[in-house]
């Protein structure tokens, strides 16, 4: 993710990091659970740094692939939905 001088993000990854969110959202609904917080304390992260991840705040790689183990889905499998442009 390109930073400007300022250090606040571009306009391109903060579309990016909104997709990831809303894919988060997307798969933790299928997964059955319809509401973020009981899905953030079943996989150890803090609810209130979840819910921001589900409306695009910015998350480090640990954290997606801690998201995804409890997901059940690989990082390819991820990204190959709604991620093509």
């Amino acid at each position: 993710m390109s930073e400007n001088k300022k250090g606040s993000l571009t306009i391109t990854d903060q579309k990016l990091l909104v997709k990831i969110g809303a894919r988060f959202k997307k798969l933790r609904l299928e997964k059955g659970y319809s509401n973020y917080e009981h899905f953030a304390n079943d996989s150890g992260i803090s609810r209130t740094q979840y819910g921001k991840y589900e409306v695009g705040e910015n998350l480090k790689i640990l954290t997606l692939s801690k998201i995804l183990q409890h997901l059940e889905i690989s990082l390819k499998d991820f990204f190959a939905e709604g991620f093509e442009d």
